[in-house]
């Protein structure tokens, strides 16, 4: 059986732990961190990630520590709707969209890996130093603790893997958008039905602003948290600082106008706990991650901005296409290889995607289609059957095609109350939404 060290104790090399725990391995996974703590914002996890953790024996745990997604709302810098779409199961996929924090998330993976495989499968405070292989293995070492030997080492340390640098040096350089986030969680009541994703104001002017529930009941009084993230042009003080904290002041205005009837988007960033900068950035896709014994998996393999909520989700995806490869196949080598075939282009395709707007580029649209005014009615700026060709391409990149019998796509009504359409749509109902969402022919 194969000795396999992975470097990482993020959520994707814990998962790639339980994975190949399932295909009979005991990998060990080393970690720097002294101590593994709940860190980092919230991650959306799309169907087809909440399938590979249904596939590892999780989905209860994990139904317990997040949020279903029920539907997904576009609107402009005043609130006006510019499109909405169902979520998951309410869409007619076989599995959840679900909204978590990252640190909760992590947690549940690591109690998950320690309750498998042992108290033993994690070594903290392991910080990689560099490795060596020969045709016969890979001896890993760490900066105070003594090298080990192993089979086959997975770099699974995140967007500044260290064994990446060493496998690429010339990859080490992270490559800016030229945008800056500010990132927070508020504690609130639940918003419309609980599940909501919003997508608020505009890139061109103000910022764009995403927002979504990651945890219920936080409080004992049905209070959720609330996770959202500001994207503008502009460049933080340092590229390198990922925690600079800044006061929700400096962005919470741009939200002023946003008049929805059910929540107020600058008060949500006013109200925030603490609101972090940092900068919007990735790395160059590799045209190889695989090298003899060693491989990446994750981050280290393609980083990716956090749009579309694909970069965490595409780490489980690794993991369960690496743990099948090296159970097929008695030469690890070529396991690594057909691992990286079966999955770099696809990835590499994600993260230059992501580096254009997705879906997201329908707020941009409306703005300069109606000179950053409130309109009339949104069919006559941005018809619906073209928005839709928009999110269909976009799922279909990402590997989520919708099912053949999903029914109807998008709406332009937000199912307030009892259903009564929103005062910005002016009176697109939703059959007529969804007569014109369907392709002719």
């Amino acid at each position: 059986m194969l000795n396999i060290a992975i470097i990482g104790a993020g959520p994707g090399g814990l998962a790639l732990a339980l994975r190949l725990h399932q295909k009979g391995f005991r990998p060990t996974i080393y970690e720097a961190a002294p101590e593994l703590k709940p860190l980092g914002v919230g991650v959306d996890i799309k169907v087809y990630g909440t399938k590979e953790i249904t596939e590892m024996g999780l989905l209860e745990e994990f139904r317990a520590i997040s949020v279903e997604a029920i539907d997904s709302l576009f609107f402009t810098r005043y609130g006006q709707m510019i499109y909405g779409e169902k979520c998951g199961k309410h869409m007619g996929y076989p599995h959840e969209q679900r909204f978590v924090h990252r640190g909760t998330l992590q947690m549940m993976l690591y109690d998950a890996v320690l309750k498998r495989l042992g108290p033993d499968s994690v070594k903290l405070g392991a910080r990689c130093a560099g490795f060596e292989q020969d045709e016969n293995g890979v001896t890993v070492h760490f900066e105070r603790a003594q090298s080990v030997r192993h089979d086959v080492l997975v770099g699974a340390d995140g967007i500044k893997s260290a064994v990446r640098d060493q496998l690429i040096p010339g990859s080490r350089g992270s490559h800016y958008s030229g945008i800056a986030m500010w990132r927070g969680v508020t504690v609130m009541k639940p918003y419309r039905n609980g599940g909501t994703i919003l997508h608020l104001g505009d890139p061109i002017a103000q910022g764009s602003m995403i927002v979504y529930p990651i945890a219920n009941n936080v409080d004992g009084e049905g209070s959720q948290l609330i996770n959202w993230v500001v994207e503008q042009n502009g460049q933080p003080k340092s590229l390198e600082d990922w925690n600079q904290r800044v006061s929700p002041d400096e962005i919470a205005h741009n939200f002023d106008e946003c008049k929805l009837d059910f929540v107020n988007p600058g008060e949500i960033i006013r109200n925030a706990r603490e609101v972090y900068l940092y900068p919007l950035i990735d790395r160059d896709p590799l045209d190889q991650w695989s090298f003899g014994r060693v491989t990446l998996t994750g981050d280290a393999a393609h980083a990716m901005y956090p749009r579309g909520g694909n970069g965490l989700c595409q780490a489980l995806v690794d993991a369960r296409v690496l743990a099948e490869k090296l159970a097929e196949m008695q030469d690890p080598v070529a396991a690594l290889a057909a691992y990286e075939g079966a999955r770099r282009e696809f990835a590499n395709r994600l993260v230059i995607a992501n580096r254009g707007e997705g879906p997201e580029v329908v707020r941009r649209i409306v703005e300069e289609r109606s000179g950053g005014k409130p309109f009339d009615d949104i069919e006559t700026i941005f018809p619906i059957a073209e928005c839709e060709k928009i999110f269909l391409e976009y799922h279909r990149m990402a590997g989520m095609q919708r099912p053949d019998d999903a029914g109807p796509l998008g709406f332009r009504e937000s199912f307030f109350d009892e259903g009564r359409a929103q005062k910005a749509n002016v009176g697109t109902d939703i059959a007529g939404a969804r007569g014109a969402a369907r392709p002719a022919g």
